[in-house]
């Protein structure tokens, strides 16, 4: 039988007493490891990550558990050949797209460990986070009240998706260590061996306190009921999930504190006035086909609905299926592939669902079908070719504001105006992020600010930043990640703005004696 790979809870190693879900190349077809979590006690892995996990990083400063951060940087950096290996059979994705999610996370976790430095100079005694200034509660000024931002004394347990086990886990896990808050992440089974891979890596260098960072690869059964009033929740993936996370007892009675972000339904928006063949339009086009076949669609900030004016319907349907026919699909093992696979079966099945339901009100402008699988067979691997789906009447088309296909689909809609534009788009009820594309910016400022109610974050895409934008769909930790709605209605990262999660804001109402005293 393949390795059963164990569990990291309450300071110590642990496998589970099951036999175990097996965890497959979605290429080949091979069993690769098996995960188990039958049997832990997680009451008590709960209790020793807050008692010992959650003391021991609190009795650090800001810039000490900064210093946490980087060095463990260090040792990510230090095994990132064995992550790819992991990544190419266990996610079937290639080099490139691997790298969005290894670099990815450690990057962020660079990023920081840099801001612990930060934190470093603005924290009074390295013990907490003045927040604002000081506000008069008596005339004469003697008396006030001055806000803080304490850490939580619990837990953080993360419940993460599959299509970004590395850097679902460190864009979480960063801001929280530095926090002064332990970790707990259950990755999600089908892709869980990376981020176990990468907790043992970082357990075995000696770095953190016991019970700062556990792992439980496995069921997700019993895992929120020993959650308390002072823990916290980052969830992300589906909408249905969401549901039931946040109508969990556990959650509801002791008014645990949880952050949601969940797939969406995200935009391209070309603006008018710009005719094929301009930056704008090329810039669209490029983006669109990226956004649909990096990491074979898996993304929860992957471009779903192309919006262009009606006149240039026809020309942009025909350059996009241009780009896409250019993409190879198959083994990432072969260097002439370009996208991988989907991570399952069962991803697989949902993405043929998906399309047999939007193509009930779509065409096919580009079908994923003419694509041939490159040294894999067909019938075993998860591969699935890039699909462009078109609605010539997108208000008459409500499944394609509705319905989303979690792989390399996309639906080209067709505009009359900017005001039809913006009133399409919000027909997502909220996403994690749309991209404009225009050269003038006041009109790009404009739609920004139409649309900013309804997202996390709006991408504005010009000439003069054609080489410097970081992309629609990759989630800079500088950056808000979240968006209102069917997103989730959560925010992660922000640059420093991602902590607030972890702290808890106190008034501290006192004479200024008091008050000078806190600043040390």
């Amino acid at each position: 039988m393949t390795e059963l790979l164990k569990n990291f809870v309450s300071g110590r190693w642990q496998a589970g007493t099951g036999a175990g879900t097996p965890l497959f190349d979605p290429v080949l077809g091979t069993e690769l490891v098996r995960v188990d979590s039958t049997g832990l006690d997680l009451p008590a892995a709960f209790a020793f990550a807050r008692e010992q996990g959650g003391a021991a990083l609190r009795a650090l400063s800001y810039r000490e558990r900064g210093a946490l951060l980087a060095a463990m940087v260090k040792v990510l950096q230090a095994n990132r050949d064995a992550y790819d290996q992991i990544a190419t059979a266990n996610s079937g994705t290639v080099k490139n797209d691997s790298a969005v999610d290894i670099d990815g996370g450690i990057y962020t976790l660079a990023t920081y460990a840099k801001l612990g430095e930060t934190l470093g100079q603005r924290s009074g005694n390295g013990r907490f986070l003045v927040d604002g200034e000081a506000a008069r509660l008596s005339k004469d000024g003697g008396f006030q009240s001055q806000h803080l931002l304490v850490p939580t004394q619990g837990v953080a347990l993360f419940i993460n998706a599959f299509n970004f086990p590395s850097w679902g886990l460190w864009e979480k896990a960063g801001p929280a260590l530095l926090s002064g808050v332990p970790v707990i992440v259950k990755p999600a089974t089908a892709t869980a061996w990376l981020t176990q891979r990468m907790v043992q890596d970082v357990v075995d260098a000696g770095i953190l306190p016991p019970g700062a960072l556990s792992v439980i690869c496995g069921s997700s059964a019993g895992l929120l009921d020993p959650l308390q009033p002072f823990d916290v929740v980052s969830f992300t993936g589906s909408a249905e999930t969401a549901a039931l996370i946040r109508s969990h007892p556990a959650i509801v009675q002791r008014s645990v504190r949880v952050n949601i972000e969940a797939d969406s339904l995200n935009s391209a928006l070309l603006l008018p006035d710009h005719a094929p063949g301009s930056e704008a339009f090329e810039l669209l086009v490029k983006e669109v086909a990226r956004e649909m076949t990096q990491k074979s669609g898996q993304k929860c900030t992957a471009i779903r609905r192309v919006l262009v004016p009606e006149a240039l319907y026809g020309a942009a349907a025909e350059a996009i299926s241009a780009r896409l026919a250019k993409t190879r699909v198959g083994n990432p093992r072969n260097e002439s592939v370009r996208m991988g696979a989907l991570v399952s079966r069962a991803q697989l099945a949902a993405v043929r669902d998906g399309l047999a339901t939007l193509k009930t009100q779509t065409t096919v402008l580009h079908d994923g079908a003419t694509h041939s699988i490159v040294d894999a067979d067909p019938a075993v691997a998860c591969c699935v070719g890039p699909t462009l789906l078109g609605a010539r009447d997108p208000d008459a088309a409500p499944l394609v504001h509705d319905v989303e296909v979690f792989g390399p689909v996309a639906t080209l809609l067709p505009y009359r105006d900017l005001a039809h534009a913006l009133q399409l788009v919000q027909r997502g009820q909220g996403s994690l992020v749309a991209s404009l594309y225009g050269s003038r910016p006041a009109e790009l400022a404009h739609a920004a600010v139409e649309l900013a109610a309804w997202h996390g974050r709006l991408h504005a895409v010009s000439p003069d930043v054609a080489t410097q934008h970081t992309g629609h769909g990759n989630v800079m930790p500088q950056s808000l990640h979240g968006g209102p709605g069917r997103a989730g209605g959560g925010e992660e990262l922000g640059g420093l703005r991602a902590l607030n999660f972890y702290h808890r804001r106190a008034a501290i109402q006192a004479g200024s004696a008091v008050l000078a005293a806190l600043a040390g």
